[in-house]
């Protein structure tokens, strides 16, 4: 079996980053690349663009319309295109193929936040736009196969998570459904992450000369609610921008109980993710890195607990992943190696990009 796919969003990172995993994936081949709108994008080819390409792909990147992606008969679309892009694309798709998963069309993998959010009312909040189809909330299925593995194996439309929140989220989610942060009020999450998460379009603060190491969007960060409703917990997200590429550390601050030790700790997380082939648990002493993680699918995961001899504790957890893989396009290749029965780890392993990191 070979599941034919096509790539809509291709000149972005992300989507740059799905072409790669694609061209490489044991059982998915490529039929068609797109642009992230209706309009074409002038006539440079991904090799053009992406010079790690050259040579490896032939198709044109054509403008994003709904019938002419579902001319190439494509069992998988993933959407690498912005919200509202997102939203008009994958109704038009799944409208359009007869719901896909159980009439034999097109299932959706959506890397934006157009289907992360319920209700729908938190969208002009924190998205800024009302939601044009609301209903296909109910049909999104949050796509973090570590949570949602059995759901997403039967999903007409995923909504992959953002790379933040999947830095958070994973090791969170754990702690919090055994209890460890019962008592932790609203937990701190400081993020910082690669240039590469603010996307290709030209900004000033990303430019080389300018960029820098700040926080920004503090306390109105759009992922803030989507970690919070996965993860289980409350929390104060601030993310940073950092001077390199690729890559997400995530570093996260609770008071627990004088019960939770280091070794307990541990025992939930390795109950938790000792069987999952993409998080990795350091070793006592050893932090996560960007460097560890880079051009791989893995979120790595270290922790310490303050010793003290009575009261309250302090937890500290890290956690990294590269914001393009495990952050994005690794992470919706596994969702669709779960949703068509595909071995999960088919195409994710063995991958790596060679020199930058911090």
């Amino acid at each position: 079996m070979s599941v034919p796919v096509v790539v809509v969003g291709a000149t972005g990172y992300s989507g740059a980053e799905l072409v790669e995993v694609i061209l490489g994936h044991p059982s998915a081949h490529l039929v068609g690349l797109f642009g992230s709108s209706r309009r074409a994008e002038g006539e440079a080819s991904m090799g053009e663009m992406f010079p790690r390409l050259r040579g490896r792909v032939e198709l044109p990147i054509r403008p994003a319309e709904v019938g002419a992606i579902l001319e190439l008969g494509p069992r998988a679309v993933f959407l690498a295109t912005p919200h509202e892009a997102s939203i008009e694309l994958a109704a038009g798709l799944l409208r359009s193929s007869g719901s896909g998963a159980t009439r034999g069309g097109a299932v959706v993998f959506d890397l934006s936040g157009a289907f992360r959010l319920r209700p729908a009312s938190l969208y002009p909040r924190y998205y800024g736009f009302e939601h044009e189809h609301p209903e296909l909330l109910e049909w999104a299925v949050y796509g973090l196969p570590e949570a949602n593995r059995a759901a997403i194996a039967g999903a007409e439309l995923v909504a992959v998570p953002g790379c933040y929140p999947t830095s958070a989220i994973i090791p969170l989610r754990a702690l919090s459904r055994a209890g460890v942060l019962s008592g932790a009020g609203r937990v701190v999450v400081d993020s910082i992450s690669g240039v590469s998460g603010a996307g290709r379009t030209a900004a000033v603060k990303s430019l080389f000369c300018e960029v820098s190491v700040q926080a920004y969007n503090v306390m109105r960060h759009r992922h803030n609610p989507e970690i919070d409703l996965q993860s289980g917990v409350r929390t104060v997200f601030t993310p940073h921008l950092g001077p390199y590429d690729r890559g997400i550390v995530s570093t996260m601050h609770a008071e627990v109980g004088a019960e939770w030790t280091w070794e307990r700790v541990g025992a939930v997380l390795r109950e938790a993710y000792g069987r999952e082939p993409f998080v990795r648990l350091m070793p006592s002493g050893t932090w996560p890195s960007v460097a560890g993680v880079r051009g791989t699918n893995y979120c790595d995961i270290g922790w310490a607990v303050e010793e003290v001899a009575e009261g309250p504790r302090h937890l500290v957890v890290s956690s990294a992943i590269d914001n393009l893989l495990k952050g994005a396009a690794g992470q919706a290749v596994q969702c669709m190696n779960i949703r068509f029965g595909l071995g999960e780890t088919s195409g994710l392993l063995g991958r790596g990009v060679p020199g930058g990191g911090a």
